[in-house]
């Protein structure tokens, strides 16, 4: 057995066959929990490695060490004996799903280098995805670095050659995945235009050198069986809280003895979420408490370390007491004691999944009710305008951070002035707040069906929903259980043909990326957005717009058209005011995607300053 922290570079540049056992489970990471959290650290580290760049004057190995790498995990590999000469083997015996991804994104890399004929950077990605052609003998397949399990294979190898379609594995993960790569890839690029050659080299570093892994390469020999076990087995260390608790009780004195109270209720102690770790609720609290108290970040492993310091010559009982309080207000919060802004304040928070601004919540929450709605209006602005705009979020902790040294220098009578005030005075474009404009601009021209969570999209669009109704009086809320339908569908060969006399290729790809905008979509209930499917959009007579008045009618028959489909079964404002439109076509959803682009900055305005 070797163990070695290699780097994607290391693992692949070899001519090497990884193959997953067929007692392996298919690939199944998903965009929300896997490749969006990814996605999101390569670009850090990309990020990071180029600003460190130009501190070193384009000195490409200082910028490299100063840069920090990413942990991935660990890969437990299993040698295979092979002939002299035959390419060298490899079976994955855990860690597949990591290193299945991590393919994808390479070779997503590389075929955008080859669009963008960049051809000596192609080269270098492609001998990481697949080996060389004089070594594979007659079974091609073996060109590929990586050969995945039988029922993913197909899909596999349309999605990794160049030149092969993948319109008939649409509903594999594995072609959702590549495909997901190279648009954030794109999207990444098209940030900074005219620099697509430094921003891939920078890239090219952050995916192949800047990625770890320990890596665990057992011989024909080793039992993996007992590898897990080691790997797998665990302790009962103390926890950063049980350290905190021991040492707070240690410094009480009389009457401060109970110093802990609430704080050993089993809420405190369940195991949450934080990224992509699971950690006790009160560690996790602390940590950010920690964090908002000092103005800095404070690694897991550090929080008892940094409370002590913290503490310093303090009354332990005076610390407590300010922890147990802004603890405690949280728990109520958390626990659902919430009013309707601040339910619907954490419900689109919970959504685009940022915890990472806990530390400024827990000021906020000391605030008075309108105070605080005020500040956590204009947060929630700053971050769905980012969200929309597909803005990097890689400065978001020490932004938060700023924020909550600058809170604490003032009162809570004025925290919203503060937020709002700190917000809109951020330039740089890792904390800009984006301006209507960038916001309509993103919305008319993003696949935002591509480029969101499904989640994420549904709170969009169910947020222009509620400034719909804003205007009407007593609309009941706006239900969060509908599925995103597309007016014109993902399948729009068969119902809803080019117009003539097009140029039938550029007509094909304007449309593809089009249906995706903003403006084709809507929210349906699951029953209707399966009834809807890749129906026309009205019923078949030419010029009578009734048609599908009287079809949406009809007592005795389903109607056969989305937009009858839509008069009968929906009464959302959103769909209402599309069964006015008799024809539906590009031109169509350009329009709606303006009109929607102006819905979203009247539902989270900026401060209206901006504009002078």
């Amino acid at each position: 057995m070797k163990t070695d922290i290699l780097n994607p570079k290391d693992l692949f540049q070899k001519d090497v066959r990884y193959t997953i056992p067929p007692f392996q489970r298919r690939y199944v990471w998903s965009h929300e929990d896997q490749w969006e959290p990814l996605w999101d650290d390569v670009r850090n580290v990309a990020e990071n490695y180029l600003e460190e760049l130009e501190r070193s004057d384009n000195d490409s190995v200082k910028a490299q060490e100063r840069t920090s790498p990413h942990f991935l995990g660990a890969v437990v590999l299993k040698q295979v004996p092979t002939a002299a000469k035959d390419i060298e083997r490899r079976e994955v015996i855990d860690g597949q799903q990591r290193v299945t991804t991590l393919q994808l994104l390479l070779d997503a890399i590389q075929q955008i280098t080859e669009e963008l004929e960049l051809k000596a950077t192609a080269k270098r990605m492609s001998k990481l995805v697949i080996n060389d052609e004089d070594l594979i003998g007659d079974e091609s397949h073996h060109i590929f670095k990586l050969w995945p399990t039988k029922g993913d294979r197909e899909a596999f190898r349309h999605a990794m050659d160049n030149g092969l379609a993948v319109a008939d594995f649409e509903e594999s993960l594995i072609v959702q995945a590549h495909e997901f790569f190279q648009q954030q890839v794109w999207k990444w690029l098209e940030d900074e235009e005219g620099h697509e050659e430094h921003r891939m080299d920078a890239l090219e570093t952050a995916t192949t050198a800047m990625l770890q892994m320990v890596v665990i390469d057992l011989s024909p020999q080793d039992d993996p069986n007992v590898i897990f076990e080691t790997l797998n087995a665990r302790g009962t260390p103390l926890e950063q809280s049980d350290l905190i608790k021991n040492f707070a009780l240690s410094k009480a004195e009389g009457s401060e003895r109970d110093i802990w109270g609430s704080l050993d209720d089993d809420w405190w102690k369940a195991e949450v979420r934080q990224g992509r770790l699971y950690r006790p609720r009160l560690d996790m609290l602390l940590n950010y408490w920690l964090a908002m108290r000092t103005g800095s970040e404070v690694s897991p492993p550090r929080v008892f370390d940094v409370f002590q310091n913290y503490v310093g010559d303090q009354q332990i009982g005076d610390v407590m007491s300010e922890v147990k309080r802004d603890l405690e207000n949280y728990r109520r919060f958390e626990a659902g004691d919430r009013t309707t802004e601040e339910d619907l304040f954490y419900y689109r928070t919970q959504v685009m999944q940022v915890g990472v601004i806990t530390p400024v919540l827990l000021l906020l929450l000391a605030a008075e009710h309108g105070t605080r709605i005020r500040a956590f209006r204009a947060l929630e602005s700053f971050l769905v305008r980012r969200m929309i705009c597909r803005q990097t979020t890689k400065d978001y902790n020490r932004l938060i951070l700023d924020l909550a040294v600058r809170l604490q220098t003032d009162t809570t009578e004025r925290a919203d002035r503060i937020v709002t005030g700190f917000l809109k005075e951020q330039t740089a474009y890792a904390r800009k707040w984006p301006t209507d404009h960038e916001v309509a601009d993103s919305m008319r021209s993003s696949p935002l069906y591509r480029l969101l969570t499904r989640g994420r999209l549904r709170l969009v669009l169910e947020g222009i929903e509620a400034r719909l109704r804003s205007a009407k009086a007593e609309q009941p809320d706006v239900p969060r259980n509908l599925t995103i339908e597309h007016l014109m569908p993902q399948s729009w060969q068969e119902n809803w043909p080019l117009p003539d006399g097009v140029d039938r290729t550029l007509a094909e790809h304007e449309r593809n990326v089009l249906i995706h905008s903003i403006g084709n979509l809507t929210l349906v209930t699951q029953k209707l957005n399966s009834a809807l499917s890749n129906a026309a959009w009205k019923c078949m007579s030419p010029d009578d717009e009734n048609t599908c008045w009287a079809c949406a009618n009809s007592a005795s028959n389903e109607p056969k058209c989305k937009r009858a489909g839509l008069l009968k079964h929906s009464n959302l404002s959103l769909n209402s005011e599309l069964t006015t439109e008799f024809h539906w076509d590009e031109g169509a959803i350009r329009a709606r995607s303006r009109y929607m682009a102006q819905l979203v900055s009247e539902c989270w305005p900026r401060p209206e300053s901006d504009h002078v």
